[in-house]
């Protein structure tokens, strides 16, 4: 059912008639397709179906193109980020473009589909600014924090879950319910990645996030077990490239106060609800992307 989805979007991309962005979407790495399996597995493989994942994929994509240049990334999935090879003005109206075709597709699904997925682009891009604005200092509010990954992440994963359940004819609270919580927990584990993985498996600089100036959840947990003089320490360390014995004590600091793993059994704890939720209405088949979210590697 994904080369139905993305044969679909060949399609779409094609019906531009511009042989330079086909060139350069063809560049952008393919990803797992989360939304796109998580809409088909709730509502089969119909074509309005197809269309909804395609055009799902396509905003994904254009949102990444966007966060690269907001980053100041040079890689995305260990290959060079489309910035790096050809500018950010290219990489931006790139991501113009797959947006501009995926609204105009959106109109030729359904009114509700549409307007849930249009919805969760204005959360997403306001997420993406707080996640801006939030990197300017170090961040201790916690549900500063989980708003702006609602927003930036799980809004756009609660709004597929919920545009498929439209699509099957099903409830679409419980199924949005099952993306949200999906969503936050897909983002608590990429921040956990971040500090756990090498540099090779993540496609990126380990511990880039903070470099960055992104305090993420396992940042505020520390920050809420350090002392006075540790607090000092590790907010001293925000928003700049970290010396090895900096590196060595954050890590220390992880491992001795069981941050990574109270962070964990957050995520955790969102997809147990999830797929207890899900199980309840007989949709056991989704506590396998569920799962995915919580055990995977890159």
């Amino acid at each position: 059912m994904l080369g139905a989805v993305e044969r679909k979007i060949g399609q779409f991309v094609s019906e531009l008639e511009d042989k330079e962005v086909s060139a350069l979407y063809a560049k952008l790495p393919r990803g797992k397709r989360l939304r796109a399996k998580l809409i088909l597995r709730i509502a089969g493989s119909s074509l309005p179906v197809v269309k909804t994942a395609a055009v799902v994929e396509m905003i994904h994509a254009a949102s990444l193109l966007h966060d690269d240049v907001i980053d100041d990334a040079d890689t995305r999935r260990s290959k060079p980020s489309l910035n790096a090879l050809y500018g950010n003005k290219t990489a931006i109206m790139l991501g113009d473009i797959l947006y501009s075709k995926g609204f105009f597709e959106l109109n030729n699904i359904d009114p509700v589909v549409a307007r849930l997925i249009s919805h969760a682009v204005t959360q997403l891009s306001l997420g993406e600014l707080k996640d801006v604005s939030l990197s300017k200092t170090f961040n201790v509010d916690k549900d500063l924090y989980l708003k702006m990954i609602y927003q930036k992440t799980a809004s756009l994963i609660e709004a597929s879950a919920g545009a498929a359940a439209v699509l099957a004819g099903k409830p679409k609270e419980p199924f949005m319910i099952y993306g949200r919580n999906l969503g936050l927990a897909f983002q608590m584990i990429d921040d956990l990645l971040d500090i756990t993985q090498d540099s090779a498996t993540l496609g990126k600089p380990a511990l880039h996030d903070f470099v960055e100036g992104k305090t993420t959840l396992p940042y505020i947990y520390l920050y809420e077990a350090l002392d006075k003089t540790g607090r000092v320490k590790l907010q001293s360390m925000h928003a700049r490239v970290l010396k090895p014995e900096e590196l060595n004590w954050l890590k220390v600091q992880f491992e001795e106060r069981q941050i990574l793993l109270k962070c964990y059994a957050q995520a955790k704890e969102l997809i147990d609800e999830a797929v207890e939720l899900m199980n309840a209405l007989g949709e056991d088949a989704l506590s396998e992307i569920a799962t995915e979210m919580i055990d995977r590697e890159f």
